[in-house]
């Protein structure tokens, strides 16, 4: 199973992972001849022993105006030095800043550094663009560890003061450029130490520096970070909505008792756990193309990214995807031995449901390519679960329960996963893929949503009206129809507002909440 983009990947990856790192200490102090130029200096010595490469560079050498006098940072032409610097940053790799902790913050001197280097164009670059606005982090491929003196003990400025300036750098000017500081060494007090303390502190700066040749990342901070970008790439945020289906169908069939009390039923959400998990992990894998031209990525929309930002690669995903395949298969077949209805209906309905949900983006079928994507979610995580926890159960598949309600859960799933091809539309629309958001505008999209969300709470209205389904639904299924006249608003009045692809994701909220209706209210009656 390779990718044409794998190649790529690879490359993004190594950055992050390669011997060879590219160092730049920055020393903040006005004054070089300080305590904070000999750790500077001791931590470039232990880059040195490392055998990474290093540079060093003192903003007190610097000759510059420390003040911006233009509008804007980018208005105002840098001096030489400051052009130097720049390019010693696109050099390094990793980032040591090195200087005194002043009024609960750094020297004004590295702060007009900062003001006047890290400008738009370098640093970051805005966009507004509908509830997209916001800005592109142009350093996220560096590191950086902050080296901070100061006259008080170190657990005083944390947990007393709050590290306001250590925050301040960490997240509002070097996390906003994308860079991620790793490590934040306090040294202090300085003023009355003495000569051996001194020392001992020297040492220990001249090892961290020693320390980067294992990468600037410890392991325990790269073993977390791989387990956050595993926890991104499960997407746990879509696997409600297909359990509470399963358990509708699983309450149609049995009551509570019998329902938690089945082996078949624990069985069953374990083979769908595993099968979500594959699906997504193979639609990371196969919508690679149009995820890294995606701009308006979300919660909701435009994958998790792990892949495109290099989190994860092409390899792990593809040991995912079989991992989770197998352990699909095996909760599979241990649900059709527990299971107390007829295995061949069960069997049948697990391959079909298993074929529709990889086949989403997979070759052969790629049904998201061919307009058929939207349809295919709305099954999979509707009517086809709800039908397994019926059959699980002891339900027969020929009884019209399970497929009568599924209709209103299927017809409300498909205004938010419709609308999810919006934030999409520009990057699908380049590499060929065709939702109805690619093939019928964006206003073909908002009409198909706003008449599927409509359709599902008239029909939910006419089950609870005929007492269809073992009274499903309730009386306050009539809620729904307000949800979905507020949907249509929402739905008319965003897509009115701008053209084009755009971050929609309180439109996401509104239209997927819509799908609790005819999710958790059928749980609730039944149970």
């Amino acid at each position: 199973m390779g990718h044409p983009f794998e190649e790529d990947n690879v490359i993004s990856r190594a950055s992050d992972e390669r011997d060879d790192v590219n160092v730049l200490v920055i020393l903040g102090h006005p004054r070089n001849e300080s305590f904070g130029g000999a750790l500077a200096d001791a931590y470039r010595e232990g880059c040195v022993q490392a055998g990474v490469d290093v540079r060093s560079l003192a903003v007190a050498d610097l000759e510059f105006d420390p003040d911006v006098h233009a509008g804007c940072p980018s208005d105002q032409p840098l001096e030489d030095d400051l052009l130097a610097a720049q390019r010693d940053i696109e050099w390094a790799d990793h980032l040591v800043f090195v200087y005194p902790n002043w009024w609960g913050t750094m020297p004004a001197r590295l702060k007009g550094f900062f003001d006047r280097v890290f400008e738009p164009g370098f640093a970051f670059a805005e966009y507004d663009e509908g509830e997209g606005a916001g800005h592109v982090e142009l350093l996220d491929d560096k590191t950086a560890e902050l080296i901070v003196t100061m006259d008080m003990p170190p657990w005083v400025y944390r947990w007393i003061y709050r590290q306001p300036g250590t925050n301040a750098l960490k997240r509002a000017t070097l996390g906003y450029a994308g860079i991620e500081t790793t490590r934040v060494t306090e040294i202090g007090p300085i003023e009355d130490s003495s000569l051996e303390e001194r020392n001992e502190w020297l040492a220990d700066v001249e090892e961290l520096g020693r320390s980067l040749a294992t990468g600037p990342k410890s392991r325990a901070t790269r073993a977390k970070q791989k387990l956050t970008a595993w926890m991104g790439a499960l997407r746990l945020q879509f696997y409600p909505m297909a359990w509470l289906a399963y358990t509708i169908g699983a309450l149609a069939a049995a009551d509570l008792s019998a329902v938690f009390s089945s082996a078949a039923y624990w069985l069953g959400l374990g083979f769908l756990f595993f099968l979500e998990a594959a699906t997504v992990f193979t639609n990371e894998y196969f919508d690679y193309e149009t995820d890294r031209e995606n701009t308006f990525a979300g919660p909701f929309t435009g994958g998790s990214q792990v892949l495109v930002d290099g989190q994860l690669s092409f390899e792990e995903l593809r040991r995912a995807i079989g991992a989770t395949l197998v352990l699909s298969a095996l909760f599979g077949v241990g649900t059709l031995f527990a299971a107390a209805g007829s295995p061949i209906a069960l069997s049948s309905a697990m391959v079909v449901l298993a074929a529709l949900a990889l086949g989403y983006t997979a070759p052969p079928l790629k049904l998201s390519y061919r307009t058929l994507g939207e349809a295919t979610v709305a099954w999979t995580h509707s009517i086809g679960v709800l039908v397994i926890g019926f059959l699980a159960v002891g339900g027969s598949w020929h009884v019209p329960e399970p497929w009568l309600l599924g209709v209103p859960f299927l017809l409300s799933v498909l205004p938010s996963i419709t609308l999810a091809g919006v934030p999409d539309y520009a990057a699908d629309r380049a590499v060929g893929k065709q939702t109805i958001a690619v093939r019928f505008g964006l206003a073909g999209a908002g009409a198909f949503a706003m008449g599927t969300a409509l359709l599902a709470a008239l029909v939910g209205l006419v089950w609870y009206g005929r007492s269809v389904a073992s009274h499903a639904y309730g009386p306050v299924i009539s809620l729904s129809l307000g949800h979905a006249l507020v949907l249509c608003w929402l739905i008319h009045r965003r897509l009115d507002a701008t053209a084009g692809s755009q971050r929609i994701d309180g439109l996401m909220l509104a239209s997927l909440s819509y799908i609790g209706w005819f999710a958790v209210v059928p749980v609730i009656t039944l149970v």
